[in-house]
Order: structure tokens, then sequence, then C-alpha cells
């Protein structure tokens, strides 16, 4: 009775969710460790993948030549199991040729028979020599092909290093070429800056004594009534005494600047919001800020200014210097103003 228990308690025990759980547990892993993988396999190919094509032609040879060298021994693989072959039957033959000969030696009446086995075994034997020194000389030309295989993919894989070692010194020359061209670029930057500084200098001696004409920022700004009657793109003749002065100024400064920095001279006309009443030449505020620019820059032309070193842009009520939409803004807002830059 209690060993009929102890099977009854025996059969109860259930062993599956614990396989379960281990099972899952291994399934998680191998997902787990196959993630990695992947990851890993994208990673490297992004890696590999940003080689140029010289590298990539010799790593095609390199397979190629790989590809070979496996053909190749696969050969000497075929070609010693051949030779194991003839080996194998080359030692039955000496061992029938063996027991031929003692029963040659043991009985006279089968003496002829024995003896015409022997021969016949002889020049089996003679013939399977020959078949395996043949052997011999396949698997040793095999061997030089692989020798030379070998000495192939050595110059092809130093060849490889050469070109890695090329890319990282071409490298290394481009980040110091940038750094150069940084520094060559900040000290252009500065020299602009310097010779902005004198143009506003000097433009601030010459029209000191207007108070419709300031600097804000680094632009030079004309009212426009100082240059335009309302509504017109035709410069006024107090307009035009100053945009002279203004004329002389920048052609005195050409001279100082070296012919190395591309310099510009950029007229931007701007008005109010106030729009125009369709009577007029001009159908809008584009129209009539973009005109008053080009007859500045027309204006300083005439009077000796390269036309290379202009450039006329018309804004619109579109940049506005006050937005508080009072009579004094909009007077503010109308405006010619001239900014010294780089092409």
């Amino acid at each position: 009775m209690a060993l009929a228990r102890g099977r009854r308690s025996y059969r109860h025990i259930d062993y599956w969710p614990g396989f379960v759980d281990a099972l899952s547990t291994l399934l998680l892993a191998i997902m787990f460790l196959l993630s990695v993988f992947v990851l890993a396999q994208f990673l490297l190919s992004r890696e590999i993948s940003g080689k140029d094509e010289a590298l990539n032609r010799l790593n095609a040879q390199i397979n190629e030549l790989t590809q070979l060298l496996a053909l190749e021994r696969g050969n000497v693989q075929d070609a010693q199991d051949a030779l194991a072959n003839l080996q194998a039957s080359l030692s039955a033959s000496e061992a029938e040729k063996s027991r031929l000969e003692q029963l040659l030696a043991a009985g006279e009446g089968a003496g002829s028979a024995a003896t015409a086995r022997a021969d016949k075994l002889a020049g089996e034997l003679d013939s399977e020599r020959q078949i395996s020194q043949r052997a011999l000389s396949q698997v040793e030309l095999l061997n030089q092909q692989i020798a030379a295989l070998r000495r192939q993919i050595a110059a092809l894989e130093q060849a490889l290093d050469a070109s890695e070692a090329r890319d990282r010194e071409s490298n290394t020359k481009i980040a110091d070429l940038g750094r150069r061209l940084n520094v060559a670029l900040a000290q252009r930057v500065q020299e602009l800056n310097r010779y902005r500084s004198d143009f506003f200098g000097r433009l601030r001696e010459i029209l000191a004594d207007r108070e419709n004409i300031r600097i804000v920022g680094d632009r030079f700004v004309f009212q426009s009534e100082v240059l335009f009657p309302v509504g017109s793109d035709q410069i006024n003749d107090a307009g035009q005494v100053e945009m002279k002065k203004l004329a002389d100024a920048i052609i005195e400064l050409q001279k100082e600047i070296p012919p190395e920095i591309n310099w510009v001279l950029r007229v931007d006309g701007h008005t109010d919001d106030r729009p125009l009443s369709g009577t007029g030449r001009f159908r809008d505020n584009w129209e009539l800020s973009a005109s008053r620019a080009i007859s500045v820059v027309k204006f300083l032309i005439a009077n000796g200014v390269p036309a290379n070193r202009l450039v006329a842009a018309g804004f619109g009520e579109y940049q506005p210097l006050d937005e508080t939409g009072t009579q004094e803004a909009r007077d503010r807002n109308r405006r010619i103003e001239l900014k010294l830059t780089e092409r």
C-alpha cells in the first residue's frame, strides 16, 4: 500500500511548466544573441560601406583569390584522397602478390597459373605505381599554386594596408586644410570689418552735420526725405550732393582695400506700410523701394563707383525699424540703407 501511494504521488508531479520556462528562457537568450549579431552585422556593414573604390576593388580581388584558393584546396584534397586510395590498392596488391608467391612455393601443380597471376599483378602494381607517381606530381603542382596564391594574397593585403595608410594621411591633410581655411576666412572677415569701420568713420565725418542720416548697427541709414520727393524715385538736388560725397568716399576707400577682398556696397530701399494710391508710376511699395535703391546705385556708378561693387535690393514695408504704427515710426521706416559686406 505504501508503494502504491508513492507511485500515485509520483504520477502527480508535473515537470511541464519548468520545462516551458527553461525553453522560453533559452529562446529569449537565442533571440537576444541573434539581435546582437544582426546589430553587429549592421554596424559592420555601415563601417565597411564607407571605403573608397580602390579598397572595394582590392577586396574583390582578395575574394576571388580566396575562392580560387578554396577551389585549389578542394582539388588538393581530392588528389590526396585519390592518392590514399591508390596507396591502399597498392598495399592490397602487394599483399596478394606475397600470398601468391607463398602458394607458388607450396604447390608445383599450380605454379604456372600462379606465375601468370603474379605477372599480371606485378603489371597492375607497376601501373598503380605510375598513377600514384602522377598523383604525387599533381599534389606538388597544387602545393606550388597554393603557395603562389598565398604570396598574391599577402601582396594584396600589403597594398590594402598602404591604401588605408594613404587614406588616413589624406584625411589628416584635409583636416589641416580645413583649419587653415577657417583661419584665412577669419582673417578676411577681420580685414573686411576693419575697412567697414574705416568706411563708416569717413562717412560719419563727411555727413555728420545731417540729423536725418545715422548709423544703425553695421548700416548707414539715409531717411528717404533726404534723397527723394514723396512717392518718387528721382534723387533731389540735396540728395545728389550727399550721394556725391558718398561716391567720393567709396572711390577713396577702394584704393586701400586689397583686391583679393571681394567686397560690395549693398543699397537697400525701404518704405513705410501705407499703400500707394495706384495712380502713380509704381503699383506697390515693392516697386518703389527697389526703384529707389536702383536710382542710388546708378547715381554712384555715374560718379565713378565700379558697378561690380554695388548691389541694389528692395524690401518694401516688410523690414521696419519701428512697428508702433505712429507717424514718427513711419518716418523712420522710409529709408535707404548702405551696408559694406562681402560678395
